[in-house]
């Protein structure tokens, strides 16, 4: 067994050395997006040195500056909490500090500009040989935090989780994150840790808490940023209005500040400063929840568990309006959560999750929510698989290892987590929980509940994970179809491209393609006994908003005697290219090479009549569910199928639930070849009353439907009848015949 992490990598030869180097010498590097390498630096040095990436946001480290070295063995250089001395320990306040001598304060003076500059620039040390780098942040969440187990345990998916924080404050383009995590990953504690952090240093400031209830809100306040307000030395810890631990609202009257070798010289009287600077609150669980204010960060836990009829989507919103003045970004969120069943919050924050993808931005550098989203796999953040050094145990690689907490690690984390999947195979509902507590893939974190969906689920879902276990994209080929030499109606042909629009399993041999039939100068598909297409169209290129729904095809084959694999989807386009005439080529050019007809619905007609026109008609299948003569002249003219009818939507739904039970998910000791996860997904989720954002649904199900059109061939009553001829009818029986009346 073997396993390849793709959480980050660093980038290599993106900067010239040259200028690298100069740049260094001269520290010129700045702290924030630079749009000439396109990453995001979060060094406060002037000095740069590994570039990674992280879900494709590029950030630049600071360089290597001393780090601290535990011991000359790497087997023994690791994280390790420092002590805090004893002398300083004694000090509760800043007032107390007052009235020790200046000979004492010179005496620490060092160390105490030492903690402010790691906290400002961040943390270096060796880890098992290797020098590694820690936020400021996370220095003050490993050093001065305070948990419920006590010190926090050093993880390397927590370091990356930081840096990428650290990226999205730096990043004036940014509002923050959306994290998507697994159980007890330590996201409450983090955040809160972060809350004080930056309250203790920042003047006339404000800072709110939200989460899935008010009472959870409260409790992450009371259990969490007090605790580790209060456990903060002394000179990090601003002067305090109010109790020692309140209930609603913690006030710092004078942010914490350097104490600087002036301020020691000067002996400043910090009595005489007054006024409330800096709050900590938090806010009942609500769509307005902090509208109106400003906030200079915001802690959003358990979003992902908004239940009706509160809506994090609404939430986002209102208070996205809150961390900025105009255009000006002045404060971040910090929103990180596992996910709930889809219809108890978990498609919203679904949507706002993949609303944050850093890849997908407008032209003011932003994505859709203004966020950044992150996903962190289960397996680098399971609670009992570290080991000593903070690294995960993927793959056990001898016997036993030392974990962080003391334990011996006997087996890797992805064995427990398959032995754990295995054992609930038999409980949908179970397993569907287990996924959404400790995701493996961001499609693991919003599985719905069974009992849900309109199909089976289970199947689906058995389907899905097999294709994940094969790496699916091995039996997929992605490319765009394109007509010889670039000659329209001639023949067409597959080209292999990454960022090509469709996906494709299987392709016909020589003999099958480009099987096109000519009568009386129309043109008919000649391979229709070996497939055919469903298609789900738009007409209007462009549309308001920008977005508009996606166009969809799906091919799918039925019995029979040609070489072609039988009831098996071969092709999956879901794109929305620049303009609608692009997309029919494209289902025109495919229904070609494969020589198999295309059942439309035929509200949105301008697919169809581009067919006609192009002399296609043939290839237009008609709608199964009426002869000839009971078609409109419209269906006449163009085919396709209508989807107003009740009936329809009905057999369209059940040609789907169909084919699922029969070919999907694990039968007769067998996997479905069904190999395209959208569609999968988007049956998993799809309702019957909501088809408009289905658009797999709908172009699949049809695709079921033409190769099953018998099914739907209207059947005549028929009537019998006695006729009379005029012929008399006798009866013979006894010696003479007689005439019947």
């Amino acid at each position: 067994m073997s396993y390849e992490q793709t959480l980050w990598k660093e980038v290599k030869d993106l900067i010239n050395p040259k200028i690298l180097n100069k740049q260094n010498r001269l520290k010129k590097w700045e702290y924030g997006y630079n749009s000439d390498y396109d990453f995001i630096v979060i060094s406060k040095t002037g000095q740069i040195g590994q570039i990674i990436e992280i879900q494709n946001l590029r950030i630049a480290l600071p360089t290597a500056n001393e780090p601290f070295k535990r011991s000359k063995s790497e087997v023994e250089q690791k994280w390790e909490k420092q002590d805090y001395p004893k002398e300083l320990s004694r000090i509760k306040s800043r007032f107390d500090w007052e009235d020790y001598d200046t000979e004492f304060k010179e005496e620490w003076y060092d160390y105490i500009d030492k903690e402010f500059t790691r906290r400002d620039q961040g943390y270096w040390f060796y880890n098992k040989g290797l020098p590694t780098y820690i936020t400021g942040t996370h220095y003050m969440y490993l050093q001065w935090s305070k948990i419920d187990v006590g010190a926090p345990d050093y993880r390397e998916a927590n370091r990356l989780f930081f840096i990428f924080w650290e990226a999205c404050k730096a990043d004036n383009r940014c509002y923050g994150m959306c994290y998507l995590k697994n159980r007890r990953s330590g996201f409450s504690f983090m955040s809160s840790a972060e809350l004080v952090n930056q309250a203790t240093i920042s003047s006339d400031a404000r800072f709110g808490i939200l989460s899935k209830s008010g009472a959870d809100a409260k409790k992450m306040f009371t259990d969490k940023v007090v605790p580790i307000s209060v456990n903060y030395p002394f000179f990090f810890k601003p002067i305090q209005d109010g109790m020692d631990r309140p209930k609603t609202e913690l006030a710092y009257r004078v942010p914490a500040s350097k104490l600087t070798r002036r301020k020691l010289e000067s002996n400043e009287q910090l009595r005489e400063l007054d006024g409330l600077d800096t709050t900590i609150d938090w806010k009942n669980t609500g769509d307005n929840s902090y509208d109106g204010e400003k906030l200079k960060l915001l802690a959003h836990d358990e979003s992902g568990k908004w239940e009706r009829p509160d809506n994090i989507l609404n939430n986002w919103r209102v208070t996205k309006t809150t961390l900025r003045l105009g255009s000006r970004i002045v404060g971040k969120c910090m929103m990180g959560s596992t996910s709930n069943a889809l219809d108890k919050g978990g498609n919203n924050f679904k949507k706002l999750y993949y609303n944050s993808d850093v890849t997908k931005r407008n032209r003011n550098g932003q994505t859709s929510s203004g966020l950044y989203s992150l996903f962190v796999p289960m397996e680098w953040n399971y609670e009992g698989f570290m080991d000593s050094y903070g690294s995960p145990v993927f793959i056990r690689e001898k016997d036993t290892i030392k974990g962080v907490d003391g334990y011996d690690i006997t087996t890797g984390v992805i064995e427990h987590w398959e032995n754990e999947v295995d054992g609930l195979k038999s409980d949908q509902d179970s397993l569907n929980e287990y996924y959404r507590q400790f995701p493996r893939t961001e499609q693991h974190a919003f599985r719905d509940e069974s009992k849900q969906s309109l199909f089976n689920l289970t199947k689906i879902y058995q389907q899905i994970d097999y294709n994940d276990e094969i790496n699916n994209l091995s039996r997929v080929s992605v490319g765009n179809f394109q007509w010889v030499n670039g000659v329209k109606d001639t023949k067409v042909v597959f080209m292999p491209n990454r960022n090509g629009r469709f996906k494709v399993s299987w392709v016909p041999n020589i003999n099958l393609q480009n099987r096109v039939v000519i009568k009386n100068g129309i043109k008919y598909p000649g391979n229709e006994q070996i497939g055919a297409f469903g298609c789900d169209s738009y007409d209007i290129s462009g549309t308001v908003d920008g977005k508009g729904s996606n166009g969809s095809l799906h091919g799918l084959t039925k019995f029979s005697m040609e070489d072609a694999p039988p009831n098996h989807f071969f092709l999956e386009y879901i794109s929305r290219p620049q303009t609608a005439e692009i997309f029919f080529e494209d289902v025109l050019m495919a229904c070609i090479f494969y020589g198999m007809p295309i059942l439309c619905e035929n509200n949105k007609p301008r697919l169809l009549y581009y067919f006609k026109r192009r002399g296609y008609r043939g290839f237009s299948m008609n709608r199964p569910d009426r002869v000839w003569n009971k078609l409109s002249i419209t269906e006449k003219e163009i085919g396709g199928i209508p989807n107003s009818s009740e009936d329809i939507k009905q057999a369209h739904a059940a040609a789907i639930e169909s084919y699922i039970e029969s070919h999907i998910g694990y039968s007769n000791e067998e996997y479905g070849d069904m190999f395209f996860q959208k569609t999968l997904e988007d049956w998993a989720t799809f309702d019957i009353n909501n088809r408009t954002k289905h658009d797999a649904s709908i172009s699949s199900g049809l695709a079921i439907m033409a190769c099953n059109k018998n099914r739907y061939t209207p059947v005549s009553t028929i009537i019998k009848k006695s006729i009379d001829l005029g012929i008399m009818k006798y009866n013979n029986e006894g010696s003479l015949s007689k005439i019947k009346k």
